[in-house]
């Protein structure tokens, strides 16, 4: 099964779905926002991307610019706060087994699918 997470307002999310939706292939969506993933959660799909925390939080922000901007965090902390303000996850991530990716540009969801 295929997983992604989604955010309705990101063009670059929408672009993902349409790809998944193009594929024929079964997935679920997660809207992030709503069902928002707790640190055990982030820590996995970390893992599956195979990045440093630091490397999921969208930088621009203005929760992180007013936040954490500038300030020497551990990869708890960003975690941490990843699971508070869910806006700070980049977007989308697509899920299929033991692997992930972060679609942007949303191509990259095909290396995943294919």
């Amino acid at each position: 099964m295929i997983t992604i997470y989604h955010n309705n307002r990101c063009s670059k999310s929408r672009s993902g779905l349409e790809i998944l939706k193009n594929s024929g292939q079964k997935f679920e969506i997660i809207n992030y926002l709503e069902s928002v993933p707790d640190s055990a959660e982030l820590k996995k799909i970390i893992n599956l991307l195979n990045i440093n925390p630091i490397d999921l939080i969208r930088k621009s922000e203005a929760i992180w610019k007013e936040n954490y901007k500038g300030k020497t965090l551990s990869n708890t902390q960003i975690i941490d706060a990843m699971a508070k303000y869910p806006k700070l996850i980049e977007r989308p991530i697509v899920i299929k087994g033991d692997k992930a990716v972060i679609g942007r540009p949303p191509e990259k969801i095909l290396d995943l699918i294919t």
